[in-house]
């Protein structure tokens, strides 16, 4: 195992998260130096230092194996963790280690869950560290590592195809990886930027923009308002963020071949008619629901809302405009349902993927055609391909493993005093990368009354599901492998 080369790439992680901290400096400057100013000085310093290092002792940029990058994609996200939590522990207030810990870890992993019971009690300086945070792990640490990465480093290229899984490539753009990876990137950034536009022409404060703009864009769901979007009562702003919600749910590759090729062939493709038919039955029903339970005053606005919410539950952005507290229990379960099958492969939301949803269907209807016509063939097709039972096995796999996940999670939540609904619910919304849950854990409520150890928990969630549970097995699985360790 070559740690030279490991801790080098690890500290072009390091450095990105640096340079959003002194960002962050920035902005406490401009607002005459307000209270978290030197907890983000010290931030900066320590993890630019320790992002430094690695660079005056290691020349050259050396092939890695494939162990190796699994190594290096996993201690990116882990350190991105620990020193993302400076600021907060740093600044102090509600932020003791276990808190600023799960506020780190559900902003890199655009989870949008928080401990805060008010954010507004934050400085602006921090109020943007911890949107950035969302903006940093929406396309993922590794993947401004490769940015920074020369084009004709070794190590690029075999970075690429460990964060790339073979769904989030089917976009049809390029054959090569880093081409994908750089299209991605352009995709992300340019919905960002949009966004800050919009929501500074719709209203918003700048600050107050940008941020919105940064957890959008990631489908991550930090708001510098403690009522989220419904803080602003604009039926407009609420429109954009739902354009932006939806369209930071879609494959940013099938996104940027539509602009370069000023059509929306490419986004008529099975796995977004399924993710867009699958939101607007859920976001009807819910309509109803909300009408019936008389939580909104008529149709146009039940069903507004209906779409609202369920948006941010499928692209696993945590904004809301409604509390769910109170809601019969029924609709809370209904929004659980979505919150296991999300976004698209290829774009900034969590969870199982639509395009992993779909392939399941029509692996069940295969096997039950073939039950029925045990002659006749039956074939997996998606988007006019052919799979071939290898290429849909890793991802039924997956889904079992999500499965097996959420199970033993809701089970240790159980085991240090989360009540049965509040641990199914919160496992779930972390595993998936959803953000609030249910009741006493909903949209207008925080995780701050858990116990340390169910923060823990919930934040271990976090991680396995923004990596999607295999990196972390591969590396756990060299830890117990004498030659993958020499």
């Amino acid at each position: 195992m070559n740690w030279k080369q490991i801790s080098k790439n690890v500290g072009y992680a390091l450095l990105v998260s640096a340079l959003f901290m002194f960002l962050s400096v920035i902005v406490s400057i401009l607002n005459g130096n307000d209270s978290a100013c030197a907890a983000l000085i010290i931030s900066f310093t320590i993890t630019f230092i320790v992002g430094i290092f690695p660079f005056i002792f290691v020349r050259g940029n050396r092939d890695i194996s494939l162990k190796e990058g699994y190594v290096i994609i996993t201690l990116a996200w882990l350190l991105s963790f620990v020193f993302g939590m400076l600021p907060y522990a740093l600044w102090g207030g509600p932020f003791s280690l276990a808190n600023a810990w799960f506020e780190s870890v559900s902003g890199f992993t655009t989870t949008g869950s928080t401990i805060l019971d008010d954010v507004e009690i934050l400085p602006d300086s921090l109020q943007f560290w911890r949107c950035s945070t969302h903006f940093i792990g929406g396309l993922g640490v590794v993947v401004f590592l490769l940015l920074i990465i020369p084009d004709s480093s070794p190590v690029r290229m075999r970075l690429t195809n460990l964060e790339l899984n073979t769904l989030s490539r089917n976009a049809g753009i390029s054959r090569r990886p880093s081409k994908l990876m750089l299209h991605f990137a352009m995709v992300y950034v340019g919905l960002c930027v949009v966004a800050f536009l919009s929501y500074w022409l719709a209203g918003m404060k700048p600050l107050d923009a940008i941020c919105h703009a940064m957890s959008v864009s990631a489908t991550g769901g930090f708001s510098t308002r403690a009522r989220s979007i419904g803080a602003y009562g604009s039926r407009l702003i609420e429109g954009l963020t739902m354009l932006f919600m939806y369209l930071s749910s879609l494959n940013f590759g099938m996104l940027f071949l539509s602009i370069v090729t000023r059509s929306l062939r490419p986004l008529k493709n099975p796995v977004v008619r399924f993710y867009t038919a699958g939101v607007a039955v859920v976001a009807i029903v819910l309509g109803i629901g909300l009408k019936g339970a008389a939580l909104c005053p008529g149709w146009g606005s039940a069903l507004w809302n209906g779409f609202f919410q369920t948006l941010c539950v499928m692209t696993t952005s945590g904004f809301t405009v409604l509390d769910n507290a109170a809601w019969p229990l029924w609709m809370c379960m209904l929004l659980m349902l979505p919150a296991i099958v999300c976004g698209c492969a290829g774009s900034t939301s969590g969870g199982v993927k639509a395009d992993r949803a779909l392939l399941f269907v029509k692996a069940v209807g295969r096997q039950i055609g073939r039950v029925l016509h045990p002659s006749s063939v039956n074939e997996v097709k998606l988007s006019d391909r052919v799979l071939r039972d290898e290429d849909v096995s890793p991802h039924l796999l997956y889904i079992a493993l999500y499965a097996a996940a959420l199970f033993i999670s809701a089970l240790l939540c159980l085991c240090v005093g989360v009540n049965g609904h509040s641990a199914l619910a919160a496992s779930l919304t972390s595993l998936s990368n959803v953000g609030s849950a249910i009741r006493e854990l909903g949209t207008m409520n925080s995780f701050n009354a858990l116990p340390a150890a169910a923060k823990y928990i919930f934040t271990l969630d976090m991680f396995i599901g923004r990596l999607e549970i295999y990196p972390v097995l591969a590396v756990i699985g060299m830890l117990f492998d004498r030659r993958a360790r020499g």
